[in-house]
């Protein structure tokens, strides 16, 4: 009796073990990446991944069935691991321009941004023109159209270029550079976490954000996006918008 008990447990556990293998099999992940460093897009809480890029792309995951796996990665290198297909989609407030548009395919835009200068409280800098001085030090995380357009607009010496936004702020802080230029929604974060900073009342760029993916897979393309556009209809992501970024 003891050996037939035996024998039924083993075929009922080998009975899961190939049921559990048939699921892994067919468990459809959603690889993505991002810079967990961009505060309320993307950031750390307690060890867990938050923001509004995160849980939007929950959200899409969530709709399609997808398991979503995320790589945390400088943000220069999102780009380039998304046309190189070794993620399916990139993120981290990224902008929609017509030169990224030459190596990855946008999705709808999902939100709109601006980018703002951050000075100290008793900075000499008040105007977007101040900016031209001479000696003038503008930070920025390298790679964001911050840097792009600082570049294009006061000239390669006066950029001073950072793998995160808040190594920028802290370089002001620290008197390393005169202003960082930065996106409104991280600007706001980082000037409300350090005292004696504050943002110029001006706007230097507005922009519309979108998700990255490859040109080589429009199927899969055409399934988030497709996704995305219903969650932008039904309001999901306003939702998320506002649980992150409080209307004044």
């Amino acid at each position: 009796m003891k050996k037939m008990i035996s024998l039924i447990l083993c075929v009922l556990l080998f009975a899961a073990c190939i049921s559990a293998s048939a699921f892994a099999a067919d468990a459809k992940v959603l690889k993505v990446a991002t810079n967990v460093a961009f505060p309320p897009y993307e950031y750390y809480e307690d060890e867990k991944t938050v923001g509004i890029d995160v849980d939007i792309m929950q959200a899409i995951c969530d709709k399609l069935g997808y398991t979503m796996e995320l790589s945390d990665m400088e943000f220069g290198s999102i780009i380039t691991a998304v046309a190189t297909g070794k993620v399916d989609v990139g993120f981290g407030a990224i902008t929609i321009t017509e030169e990224r548009a030459k190596s990855v395919h946008f999705t709808t835009s999902y939100s709109t941004g601006i980018q703002s200068i951050i000075v100290k409280e008793d900075s000499p800098i008040a105007t977007i023109d101040d900016l031209h001085g001479a000696k003038i030090k503008i930070g920025v995380q390298q790679d964001t159209t911050g840097d792009i357009y600082a570049t294009d607009d006061f000239g390669e010496d006066h950029m001073a270029r950072f793998n995160k936004g808040a190594d920028a702020v802290q370089a002001l802080i620290t008197g390393k550079c005169d202003a960082v230029i930065i996106d409104n929604s991280p600007a706001e974060t980082f000037v409300a976490q350090n005292k004696g900073l504050k943002i110029l009342p001006t706007v230097y760029a507005e922009e519309e954000y979108g998700f990255e993916m490859s040109y080589d897979n429009e199927a899969l393309y055409n399934e988030v996006n497709g996704a995305l556009e219903e969650l932008l209809k039904d309001g999901t992501v306003q939702k998320i918008v506002d649980t992150y970024i409080k209307a004044e």
